[in-house]
């Protein structure tokens, strides 16, 4: 199955970010293979939009689940009408998360965890 990691840079050793519709990268990866690919954030450096443009990405990858810090409400609506499930991490490398994911140690979101806009400043 594949899940979608937010992450500062492009590799498993990367930090997963703490925002969803603005982290840098998304790693995809294989949770049965540990296959990976790292995938350009293209909407982190956009005006308005950016978690939905990013759910969108997502989703045309055909992943089944995301693991990332928090997720606005923009995103998390488009990602439910689109049957991802989200699960939260604090911090970590993407490799710990997916580690953490496969042994259900993850919660899922039942909702937004942070407001609009959260992403827009610096982290």
């Amino acid at each position: 199955m594949k899940v979608a990691i937010s992450s500062q840079g492009d590799n498993l050793d990367s930090q997963v970010d703490a925002r969803f519709g603005r982290c840098n990268y998304f790693i995809i990866i294989d949770s049965e293979t540990g296959e990976f690919e790292a995938v350009s954030n293209q909407a982190s450096g956009a005006m308005g939009g950016a978690g939905i443009q990013s759910a969108q990405t997502v989703a045309g990858k055909d992943v089944k689940a995301i693991i990332t810090g928090n997720v606005g409400p923009n995103a998390f609506q488009t990602l439910k009408a689109t049957d991802i499930k989200i699960y939260g991490v604090a911090s970590g490398t993407a490799r710990e998360a997916i580690e953490k994911y496969k042994k259900g140690e993850l919660q899922e979101f039942s909702d937004s965890s942070v407001p609009g806009h959260f992403g827009m400043g610096k982290l």
